[in-house]
C-alpha cells in the first residue's frame, strides 16, 4: 500500500528537511570556524613562546632556568586552552590540570635556587598548592 500525502504534510516534510539541512550547514559552518580560531590561537601560542624564550636568552643561571619554565608554562597553557576551546568540556579540564603542572614546574624550578630546609620547604608548598 502507497500512503498519499496530504499538500500540508508534503510542506512540513519539505520545511523539516530544508531545516535540517541548514542545520547540518550551520553545525560544518560553526565547527570550521573553531578550528580556524583554533589555528589562530596556536599560531600566537607559538609566537608568543618564541618572543619569551628570546626575551630568557640575556639571563643567566637559574634565573634563565625559571624564565625558560615560565614561557614554557605559558605557551602550554595557550595552547591547552585552544585546544579546549576546539573540544569541549572535558577538554577544558584537562588543560586546567595541565596548566597546574606547568605551574608546579615554574614553582619547583623556582625552588632551584635555594638550598636545604628553605628548599624542602619551598617544594613542599609547590606540592600543596598545586598538587593537592
Amino acid at each position: 500500500m502507497v500512503k498519499e500525502f496530504s499538500i500540508p504534510e508534503l510542506l512540513c516534510a519539505s520545511v523539516l528537511c530544508l531545516f535540517a539541512i541548514s542545520t547540518a550547514r550551520a553545525a560544518d559552518s560553526a565547527a570550521t570556524e573553531r578550528k580556524n580560531e583554533y589555528n589562530v590561537a596556536i599560531a600566537h601560542a607559538d609566537a608568543d613562546y618564541k618572543a619569551a624564550k628570546d626575551a630568557c636568552k640575556p639571563r643567566q643561571g637559574n634565573d634563565r632556568d625559571v624564565c625558560m619554565q615560565q614561557a614554557k608554562a605559558d605557551h602550554v597553557k595557550a595552547t591547552e586552552e585552544a585546544k579546549a576551546r576546539l573540544k569541549s568540556n572535558t577538554a577544558m579540564a584537562d588543560a586546567r590540570e595541565d596548566t597546574v603542572d606547568a605551574q608546579y614546574k615554574v614553582a619547583k624550578e623556582k625552588c632551584d635556587a635555594l638550598s636545604g630546609d628553605a628548599k624542602d620547604s619551598c617544594i613542599a608548598d609547590a606540592k600543596l598548592r598545586y598538587h593537592q
